[in-house]
């Protein structure tokens, strides 16, 4: 059977250059479709949080305004119906990501207040890319490629293909000017090669065992592509 780790964000707000915190946490959409599709495809999906802290979904990706109400109302049940799951992540320290086929990472801005420099998540994406499992994150989960560093601090994503939740859509999100980085532009400074879709539209960029995805709208097509590479 194949078998997924999914990383979540434990933080339950970012962190701004003011020193204020925002709301935060893993936005639903990224979550409920990809762990849905995969669960619905037969897949075992382990999810596993820093520590073990039952993860936070971001209020705002539960906000009728931002996604619509049947939306809401679908990630609702959906998250209602795992509730059992996620109440007992898996602590990423317990870890060994290469028994797993992929390694599935949801945006929401949690990601660039704690994944982005978790040793544990370093090191689990360090194992699955030397043995060539399948890597996935989407939206803001690409902060957690930061954590990935050699023991001379080289960065083990430079010059891969990738997408991410792009300054642009930051801007008209409303959340660049008080932003302490911006995603894109840190993994463009750190050497990707970044590749930029339109603005909320999907967007899916793949490098080896590299897949990533732009935005909430990339969900389903990341979850697809993995599942395609996967067969």
């Amino acid at each position: 059977m194949t078998k997924i780790l999914m990383i979540l964000s434990a933080a339950d707000t970012w962190t701004r250059a003011d020193g204020s915190k925002y709301e935060s946490g893993i936005w639903a959409e990224e979550f409920v479709v990809m762990d849905e599709k995969f669960v619905a495809e037969g897949c075992t999906v382990d999810l596993a949080t820093p520590g073990g802290v039952v993860p936070t979904i971001d209020p705002h990706s539960m906000n009728p305004a931002v996604v619509g109400q049947e939306n809401v109302d679908h990630f609702r049940r959906y998250l209602d119906s795992i509730a059992d799951r996620l109440a007992h992540p898996l602590a990423l320290a317990d870890v060994d990501g290469r028994h797993y086929d992929a390694v599935v990472i949801p945006g929401g801005h949690g990601p660039v207040e704690d994944l982005y420099k978790d040793a544990d998540v370093g090191r689990i994406l360090a194992e699955a890319d030397r043995a060539g499992i399948l890597i996935a994150p989407v939206c803001h989960g690409q902060a957690a490629l930061l954590a990935a560093r050699d023991a001379e601090g080289k960065w083990l994503f430079a010059n891969r293909a990738m997408t991410s939740f792009s300054d642009e859509e930051e801007v008209e999100l409303g959340t660049a000017d008080n932003a302490p980085w911006l995603l894109a532009d840190t993994l463009r400074k750190q050497g990707a090669r970044y590749e930029k879709g339109p603005n909320w539209g999907a967007n899916v960029v793949r490098d080896g065992n590299l897949l990533t995805g732009q935005n909430p709208a990339s969900s389903m097509p990341l979850a697809e592509a993995v599942l395609a590479a996967l067969r």
